[in-house]
């Protein structure tokens, strides 16, 4: 049975009792960007196997009569532990044709069987729900007759620029982080050395357009990075003969806190704020979710204030479905209620059966990943065994896994090689919280002293 809030979703998406199949192509963003230009220096990003595998968060979110495609088989011992959990559990599509350094959903249009499995199920009134669309998933769409539960590619890309939050922003007169948008080489080399005086006092980031989770961002906290940056610019520009540089730049605000917020826009129009959790990040680079955020009721008012503009204005551009809000609330604690939109699915959505599931009332939660540096495969039994302290806790304290397929996404590097381990902890205040985190810690660190030393 669908829990509530996949219920919740389906009804959003105008498919109350519809079934979905969903493929979780967490690279999307960089589909989108392929029309814009970036800063030249790549910021950080983890490697596309990792987040290939990331796909597999989706089968938290599927229901029992839902389809996943995975780009490979959920692993045996992580789906029995997951009913175990007692989450329901969607059935599972693969690609036959499978190429390292391909999407899954190019896999799955070069998968003749696959196809026809697809096209049944969109001949049984069944409809795809991409994290985000880009030309491939409707392409995909388009080939199987899967209608889209969400709007096209060219709305997708339209509505996810970060100089687009900027001007609905600003449009909407909702409270900015200072800043610029810049789509220009000579733009962007009159903010920085009118910025540059003060840049020491006051860091300004600067973030490709379409970058995520620290790909695509520099802090600049002293005039001379900034000279360093624009001499980089205006050399690439020169040597390519492309004067365009897609980019926002905004000041470093010293704060309280981070804020994830998701909005659901309604195919029939209406605007549901559906949860606020409090980001933790490091360094501009996504680290997890703590719930519930623990803000005031004002800051909170400002938010469900902001996700009804926010949702108005995107369904009045053509959008429908879930978006996910990053905002800042400052050290003084005034309410920065639009950082960006991320107008797709995103880390929370995934997040939310579980936490229904498995949270109860008054009770806290932390979604986070650990990372892991392995000399060799790690199998679901090995992993159990060595999180047997924790994975045995239920009731007032929880530790359940949300993606095992990140472990062992590098494993045919040469080792040692980087993994990902995700999981949501649950216990009934902060302090037990921690506590049940440094456990987790302590037991991968005992098992993997040299993985993670």
């Amino acid at each position: 049975m669908d829990t509530e809030y996949l219920r919740s979703l389906k009804a959003g998406l105008g498919e109350p009792a519809g079934r979905l199949v969903l493929i979780c192509n967490f690279e999307v963003e960089d589909r989108w960007a392929r029309n814009y230009v970036g800063l030249p220096a790549p910021g950080f990003r983890a490697s596309s196997a990792v987040v290939t595998r990331m796909e597999e968060l989706g089968v938290l979110l599927a229901g029992a009569d839902d389809v996943l495609v995975l780009s490979r088989p959920l692993d045996p011992g992580y789906r029995s532990y997951l009913e175990a959990q007692g989450l329901p559990q969607p059935a599972v599509l693969v690609p036959e044709n499978v190429e390292p350094g391909r999407s899954t959903t190019e896999d799955a249009l070069d998968s003749p069987a696959l196809l026809t499995e697809l096209s049944a199920l969109a001949r049984g009134g069944a409809r795809l729900l991409p994290m985000g669309t880009s030309e491939l998933e409707q392409k995909l769409a388009d080939v199987t007759g899967l209608p889209l539960a969400v709007p096209d590619a060219a709305t997708f890309e339209r509505v996810n620029s970060k100089i687009y939050s900027r001007h609905l922003t600003a449009a909407a007169g909702l409270r900015e982080v200072p800043g610029d948008c810049c789509e220009g080489v000579d733009e962007f080399e009159e903010v920085l050395r009118r910025r540059r005086p003060e840049i020491a006092e006051r860091p300004v980031v600067i973030k490709d357009a379409y970058g995520v989770s620290g790909k695509g961002l520099v802090v600049l906290d002293a005039p001379e990075k900034a000279d360093r940056l624009l001499r980089m610019v205006l050399r690439r520009a020169r040597r390519s003969g492309d004067a365009r540089l897609h980019v926002v730049v905004e000041e470093w605000l010293p704060k309280e806190c981070d804020l994830n917020y998701q909005v659901t826009v309604w195919r029939d129009g209406r605007v549901q704020l559906d949860f606020v959790k409090r980001a933790l990040t490091e360094h501009g680079v996504h680290k997890g979710h703590l719930m519930p955020a623990g803000i005031t009721s004002a800051a909170h008012e400002e938010i469900e204030h902001a996700a009804e503009v926010v949702g108005h204005r995107l369904r009045d551009d053509g959008f429908h479905g879930v978006l996910g809000v990053d905002a800042v609330v400052g050290a003084d604690g005034t309410v920065y209620p639009v950082l960006e939109i991320n107008a797709r699915l995103n880390m929370s959505t995934y997040q939310g059966s579980v936490t229904e599931h498995c949270q109860p009332a008054g009770h806290v939660a932390l979604a986070r990943h650990y990372p892991l540096r392995l000399t060799r495969p790690c199998g679901f039994d090995e992993l159990t065994g060595v999180l047997n302290p924790v994975l045995g806790r239920f009731g007032t304290e929880r530790f359940v896994i949300t993606c095992f397929g990140t472990v062992n996404a590098d494993a045919d590097r040469e080792p040692p090689f980087g993994g990902r381990l995700y999981a949501v902890l649950i216990a009934p205040d902060r302090t037990r919280l921690d506590a049940l985190d440094s456990a987790v810690r302590s037991a991968l660190s005992a098992r993997f002293p040299e993985e993670n030393s």
